[in-house]
């Protein structure tokens, strides 16, 4: 059973406040790797730890970039009417775990045997 149409208005909602919290950040991200707000330090102590906060920088953005593409995958879900179905098994994502995590692709049972499998290996 695909999620009711009140929730899924209510999780649009809240995708498109967490789509735009994340494109700010990501507008962040960018200036802070183009350097617009300090400019690397010509001292070499300085400039190695100006590096290590760019890995971090970067992978923040990178979180960001993936969590930003997860809500536009939910969205053309729910505009092709497959919102709140697995995407493995075909039955409805729990309503729990769709509150938890509005972009789940998987239901638990799936999400599960899949993290079972990946630590077989």
């Amino acid at each position: 059973m695909k999620a009711a149409r009140s929730s899924i208005v209510q999780i649009r909602y809240r995708l498109s406040i967490r789509r735009e919290e994340l494109r700010t950040r990501l507008d962040r991200v960018r200036a802070d790797q183009r350097r617009e707000m300090e400019s690397l330090s010509t001292d070499s102590a300085e400039r190695a730890i100006q590096r290590e906060n760019d890995d971090v920088i970067d992978s923040i953005g990178g979180a960001a970039a993936a969590e930003l593409a997860a809500i536009d995958a939910a969205f053309a879900r729910m505009d092709a009417g497959r919102y709140g179905l697995c995407e493995n098994c075909q039955h409805a994502i729990e309503a729990k775990r769709l509150a938890a995590l509005p972009y789940a692709t998987r239901c638990f049972r799936c999400t599960s045997e899949s993290d079972a499998r990946s630590s077989e290996i």
